[in-house]
Formats: structure tokens, C-alpha cells, sequence
């Protein structure tokens, strides 16, 4: 009898248990910082919201209409300067943000800097507390993120294990914010990894876990907000919500869009970049002054517009775009902040619209009104972050309602394809790729894009002066055993490469006394030593002969070496095993 043979991992003995094991406890220690960092910056936001009259509350106890009024344009503005003035501190002149994250991940560099990663939390902060339209959750996710890198360097673990601590902050910063430990596993896996492999799976799980418990039962930490009692909609229904999902995507791309575009715009502005965010602050504060919705995080609109009733059909409409507006400036003019908390409030305006309209149209009642704020939201957060799973996790883990879940579901259906189909598998893969780093195809040509060949450079090549006669190069090149040379002058630029078969050809011709110049191959891709092992692997795909010279990035013609395909192929294997064990838990 045929036996069935399967592939095993390699059992890593007791020692590899025990460090399987450490690598949970830190996971859960990493869960500890995060949780209680994410608590204390949400404390932080709350206290200044309320002191610098930002929030509804706060607003709404104020006696002193003027004060109000000056505030409301001031806060921003100053914040924004502020604002900064912080990110004149960092090195990219900008925040860090969950992008940062992903590339640190998927390009295997981890180590995320914890002096950028601290300025990117304050610049956050002072946003935030501002009155900014920006979200929570990106700086969250990167202070945990930053926090696990931190951890892994002092422990001085390798950079798979730094990917996992760095997992372990952003589940643990989820799970404490959304109270929602199940989404914030699947966050860490579905963004950041990108990957499920079950030695990730539980230190992940123990940081999201005692998140969970610090923010619930510790800190006594509440949840976004709470849906209950909800009905089963009509089974026509879930057509509408399949529909809003497919709208919910072109709102998605619309608000992605707007931040990049007033990003652009931004940058041809003849303004110095520390004073853009104040521009942004003082113009969202005039805003405000007539639709204070649009300041800050907008968790009261969000909570108001899952009830039915609480907005009219034209002050969602204006509440929508003016929140999306809003957003798009202050990401765009460089306040700090995420794109999460905005998409979440533009979602669910967006589907509270939807069920106006629909109950209007159709003569409906109220009853299933939630269902399409719900799932507007999803459709629109979804295909923000590239997170479907994470979406739908966070609508069950907040309302406990399974009805309430699949409605999502439905909606998710068409939104996160079709945007991604349109505009990419979320922002911050956007704007990864516009910063040269494409995700699309994977993380092994992620990994590979980012690995130069000059670690591959090679000197073992036959180097020829270009006035060099023909019979002269064709006895160099047989004596070394090589089948081409590359011509090289007195002052070491490269004049590019000869043939062993077309020296020969031309000797036999009764040219033997000709300079080989004459005969140097035609359009022979060369390299850079930045030059990328995918590039040099797509350069080699109609390439013929032993090795590609390698001429220096800056000079463009400084000899400096060759790179073999044998090197090319060895090196693309390695990065694949690598990713391999990496993944399947076996290194």
C-alpha cells in the first residue's frame, strides 16, 4: 500500500519549547506596555479635548460664547504649529504611522526607531488633543508597534521575533482600544504579518488578550459603542446592504484620494512645512465654527448616527463631506494622526445616509436603521486599512449581534474587492508604493526589492583595457576559462563587455590585430549596487551571458565589479527559505 507522505516541521527539542514559550511571556509583557500606553494616551486626548474645549461636552458647558468661538479657530491653529514643530524633529519631516510598520514587517528590517516612534506618538497627542480630524487608532497601532521593537532589540532577538513582538504591540493597542481582543489577532496577522503562522499565533494572542483585561477589567475602559437589541432585517435588505458595501468602496476611494491629493497640493504650496499644519488647523477651526461635528476623533457623531432620526437626510450629506474634507486636510497639511477613527465616522454617515433614503423611498420602519449605519461603516473602514476580517470582528466583538455581523458581511462582499480592484488593497499600501515600495505581488518581492546586489558584487571577472587587440583578449579570455571580459580604461570606467565566441568569430575573419572596442556587445544591461535582487532578476530574464557589470550609482561608469546569475538565483532562494521558515514556524 501507497503511504501519504507529508511535510513536517523540524521538531526544535525542549530548548526550542522553551524559548517558544519565553517568546509568549514577552508577547504578554509587550501586551502589558502596550494596553497601558494605549490607556494613557487615550486619557491624555480626553483631558485635553475637555480643557481645550474641543469636546461636545465641554462645548456645550461653556458659558462664554466668545472664548468659544477664539478657541475654536485658536486650538487647532496652535496645535498645528505645534505640531510642526515636532515633525522638524524626525527625520522624514513626518509622523510615523501604521505604513511604517507594514514596511518595517514585510521588508524583514524591523527595528523601528524609538526616538521617531516617540515624536510620531506626541505629534499624535498635540493633533489629537487639538481638535485635529484624525484618528486614534494609527498612532496606537504605531506606539505598540514601536514599543515591541524596543523590547526585541533589548533582548537582542532576531528580526522574525522582532516582527512578532512588533505584531504583539499592535494586537495589544487594537484589543485595548476597541476592547475587541479577537480583532485586534486578526489586525496583527491581516495587516502588519501578513501571514498566520502558528509561532506568531500565540505570543500575538497573549499581547491581544491581556489588552483586553487591562483596558476591561483594570482600567474599566468602554467600548466605542454599543448596539443591542437589534432586529432580523427583510431578507430583500441584504441586497441594499450588498449594494452599500459596492457605493461604500467609491466613498472609500474618495477618502483615500482626498488625503493624497491635499497631500500633493501641500507640497506645492509656497508655504515652509512647519507652518502647514497650523494653515490646516485655522481653516478646520473656522469650519467648525459653523459644524463643530468635524473636530476631532467624532465619536458622539458616530454614536448619533446609528440612531435613527438623530440627523437629517441633508445634515448627513453635509456632515459627510465636510468630515471628509476635513480629514484629507489634516492628514494631507501634516497634522499626526490615523485614518481609522475618520473612516469609521465617514462610514457610518455614510450608511445612515443610505437607510434615510432607503426607509423614505421604501416607507420601512426604524427598527433595522442600525444595520445600515453598520454597514456603511464596514464598507467604507474595510477597504481603508485593507482589513475585511478585522472590520467584521470589531462590529461582532462590540455588539455581540451574529445578525448584526453577517449584515457587514454582505457588504464587505463587493467593497474590499472592487476597491482594491480600483484603487489598491488599502491606503497605507498606497502609500508604501508611492514611496517606492509595492506590495501587490507579495512580501517575497517585498523582501527582495529592498535587497541590494552590492552584497553579491563579485571581482572574480576578466577585465580588458578597450584598446586591447583581438588576439591579445582572445588568449586572456582562454587562458582564464572565461567566456566573456569586460572592458575597463586606465581611469576605471566601464566601456562595456566582449564575447569569447564574437573575439574568435572576428580572428578567424582576419581581424585578429583589431581593438576589441569595435566589438563590445549591444544594449548589455548594467547594474547599480542599490540596484535591487528583483530588478537584477527582471533585467536577467532576456539576458545572455555570465554576469552583468556592476558600475557605480553615482559616477555611472566606475567599474566596481559583476554580478553572476548563479549569485542572482542563490540569493533568491535564500530570501525564500528565509520567508519559509520564517512563516511556518520553523526559524
Amino acid at each position: 500500500m501507497d503511504t501519504i507522505q507529508t511535510d513536517k516541521v523540524p521538531s526544535q527539542g525542549p530548548l526550542g519549547v522553551i524559548k517558544f514559550l519565553g517568546l509568549v511571556l514577552f508577547g504578554g509583557l509587550i501586551g502589558v506596555i502596550a494596553a497601558f500606553a494605549a490607556v494613557g494616551f487615550v486619557a491624555a486626548v480626553l483631558w485635553l479635548n475637555d480643557s481645550l474645549l474641543i469636546s461636545p461636552r465641554s462645548r456645550m458647558m461653556f458659558a462664554h460664547p466668545g472664548i468659544l468661538i477664539a478657541a475654536t479657530i485658536a486650538v487647532p491653529a496652535i496645535g498645528g504649529l505645534l505640531v510642526g514643530l515636532v515633525h522638524h524633529q524626525i527625520a522624514e519631516r513626518r509622523p510615523h504611522t501604521p505604513a511604517d510598520v507594514i514596511a518595517a514587517v514585510q521588508t524583514r528590517r524591523g527595528q523601528l526607531p524609538a526616538r521617531a516612534g516617540a515624536l510620531s506618538a506626541l505629534s499624535g497627542l498635540l493633533s489629537l488633543g487639538a481638535g485635529a480630524s484624525v484618528g486614534q487608532y494609527g498612532p496606537l497601532v504605531h506606539m505598540g508597534a514601536t514599543l515591541g521593537s524596543l523590547g526585541a532589540r533589548l533582548l537582542r532577538l532576531g528580526r522574525s521575533d522582532d516582527n512578532i513582538t512588533i505584531a504583539c504591540g499592535v494586537a495589544a493597542a487594537i484589543a485595548t482600544a476597541f476592547n475587541a481582543p479577537l480583532a485586534g489577532i486578526v489586525f496583527a496577522h491581516e495587516v502588519v504579518l501578513r501571514h498566520y503562522a502558528l509561532r506568531a499565533f500565540a505570543p500575538v494572542a497573549a499581547a491581544a488578550t491581556i489588552g483586553y483585561v487591562i483596558a476591561t477589567g483594570v482600567l474599566e475602559r468602554g467600548a466605542l459603542f454599543h448596539v443591542t437589541d437589534t432586529t432580523v432585517p427583510q431578507p430583500w435588505e441584504f441586497a441594499a446592504f450588498i449594494a452599500i458595501g459596492g457605493l461604500g468602496a467609491l466613498v472609500a476611494g474618495s477618502y483615500m484620494h482626498a488625503i493624497l491629493g491635499v497631500g500633493r497640493l501641500a507640497e506645492r504650496l509656497p508655504i515652509s512645512p512647519l507652518l502647514r499644519p497650523a494653515l490646516a488647523g485655522a481653516l478646520l477651526g473656522l469650519t467648525a465654527l459653523w459644524v463643530p461635528d468635524i473636530l476631532g476623533m467624532g465619536q458622539e457623531t458616530l454614536r448619533f448616527a446609528t440612531i435613527a432620526g438623530a440627523f437629517g437626510g441633508i445634515e448627513l450629506i453635509v456632515v459627510l463631506l465636510l468630515k471628509l474634507g476635513a480629514t484629507a486636510l489634516c492628514l494631507g497639511m501634516g497634522f499626526g494622526g490615523g485614518v481609522f477613527s475618520p473612516a469609521l465616522v465617514i462610514g457610518t454617515l455614510f450608511g445612515a445616509l443610505c437607510g434615510t433614503v432607503l426607509g423614505k423611498l421604501t416607507g420601512t420602519p426604524p427598527d433595522t436603521f442600525v444595520f445600515y449605519a453598520v454597514c456603511g461603516m464596514v464598507a467604507v473602514t474595510a477597504p481603508v486599512i485593507g482589513a475585511p476580517l478585522t472590520s467584521l470582528l470589531i462590529v461582532f466583538e462590540l455588539t455581540g449581534s451574529y445578525v448584526l455581523t453577517i449584515a457587514a458581511l454582505a457588504s464587505v462582499t463587493l467593497a474590499s474587492p472592487i476597491a482594491a480592484q480600483l484603487f489598491g488593497r488599502s491606503l497605507f499600501d498606497i502609500q508604501l508604493s508611492i514611496r517606492g515600495l509595492d506590495l501587490s505581488a507579495g512580501r517575497g518581492q517585498a523582501v527582495l526589492s529592498e535587497a541590494p546586489v552590492r552584497r553579491y558584487l563579485n571581482q572574480d571577472c576578466v577585465t580588458l583595457s578597450p584598446d586591447t587587440d583581438i588576439a591579445a583578449a582572445v588568449a586572456t579570455l582562454s587562458h582564464a576559462g572565461r567566456g566573456e571580459a569586460h572592458l575597463v580604461d586606465p581611469q576605471g570606467r566601464y566601456h562595456g563587455s566582449v564575447s569569447l565566441a564574437d573575439l574568435e568569430a572576428a580572428r578567424e575573419d582576419g581581424h585578429a590585430e583589431r581593438s576589441i572596442a569595435k566589438y563590445t556587445i549591444a544594449n548589455r544591461p548594467v547594474l547599480g549596487p542599490s540596484t535591487s535582487i528583483w530588478e537584477a532578476m527582471a533585467r536577467m530574464q532576456d539576458f545572455t551571458g555570465e554576469a552583468m557589470a556592476v558600475v557605480d550609482d553615482k559616477e555611472q561608469s566606475t567599474f566596481l565589479g559583476v554580478i553572476y546569475e548563479a549569485s542572482i538565483a542563490r540569493a533568491y532562494l535564500k530570501h525564500s527559505d528565509e520567508l519559509r521558515r520564517e512563516e511556518h514556524g520553523s526559524g
